[in-house]
């Protein structure tokens, strides 16, 4: 497991064609991906499961955890990204609610966009 972080402060300021913003830079895959939006409810657990695919999980609001393969359990918040290897065990909680962008792929990596936690 790998945290990364995608908020306004590791974006980067974009001007071209007038433009007044800044992003932050998550992925870009060549392959098909599957994004998903993620609602937990207070309480809420995404199950201690295998990852078929390499799969990354952007905090958007609310608060919980996430492990591993060692169960060790880490606070992830809004602007934290969650990386999986492929076939690596995994777990989501959260006690208050969450909310939170999925993306799976054959080919995420996201080392060359994201700051590493």
């Amino acid at each position: 497991m790998e945290i990364y972080k995608f908020t306004k402060e590791t974006g980067k300021k974009i001007s071209k064609f007038n433009s007044n913003f800044v992003m932050s830079r998550i992925i870009q895959t060549e392959k098909p991906s599957h994004i998903g939006c993620m609602y937990l409810e207070e309480n809420g657990v995404i199950g201690y499961h295998q990852a078929v695919v390499p799969q990354l999980l952007l905090i958007l609001n609310g608060e919980g955890f996430v492990c591993g393969d060692k169960k060790e359990y880490v606070r992830v918040q809004p602007g934290d990204a969650v990386f999986w290897k492929k076939d690596e065990w995994h777990e989501t909680k959260t006690n208050t609610g969450m909310t939170a962008i999925v993306i799976e792929s054959e080919e995420l990596n996201p080392v060359p966009f994201m700051a590493k936690f």
